[in-house]
């Protein structure tokens, strides 16, 4: 008698479970959509202009100290807000890596797990990114290298292209704006 409850009882546990994987994969489908839409497009030509150091090099000498100051804390407010949306991008990204790695399809699931673990580390250097803005802003004529993000930015834009063209080849996704 108590073997038969047990029974029961770990059957209805598992169709709970089962339902509920079921559940969470359909709304991660619908949530892929939406998630897609909420990539925010850059202009890495500017993006790459404001990390440029020969661009502070040429301010620094064509501008007096006071003025060079004010203008490069507002370059670096501006790297900060390009930070910030790379950062986000790559959230959407990871969120979408993440829910294409349940595909039955091997190379979705491995464009999937690129996307996912370049986002992460995209997530971690635009982190590392955004502090060493803010201590250049303490300090305006310090050095700063924002290179590593906006490469890192691009790896992460192709790998999302594939996964799209993967899984659906007449829509891409794009990370860039167009000029």
């Amino acid at each position: 008698m108590n073997l038969a409850i047990f029974i029961v009882i770990a059957a209805l546990i598992a169709l709970g479970v089962i339902l509920r994987l079921a559940r969470v994969q359909a709304l991660q489908a619908r949530q892929s959509a939406s998630l897609a839409g909420a990539i925010c497009p850059i202009d890495l030509e500017a993006f790459r202009n404001l990390i440029n150091p020969a661009e502070d090099q040429y301010l620094r000498r064509r501008l007096p100290r006071r003025q060079f100051r004010s203008v490069r804390r507002k370059r670096l407010l501006a790297m900060a807000a390009y930070i910030r949306i790379v950062s986000d991008n790559a959230g959407v990204l990871l969120r979408l890596g993440e829910a294409a790695l349940a595909s039955g399809d091997r190379r979705v699931a491995a464009a999937a797990e690129q996307l996912a673990n370049d986002a992460l580390l995209l997530r971690r250097n635009t982190t590392v990114a955004r502090a060493r803005i803010y201590l250049a802003l303490a300090w305006p004529n310090s050095g700063f290298a924002a290179v590593r993000v906006i490469d890192r930015y691009e790896r992460l834009s192709g790998t999302a292209m594939l996964l799209g063209r993967l899984q659906n080849p007449a829509a891409a996704v794009r990370l860039s704006a167009l000029r």
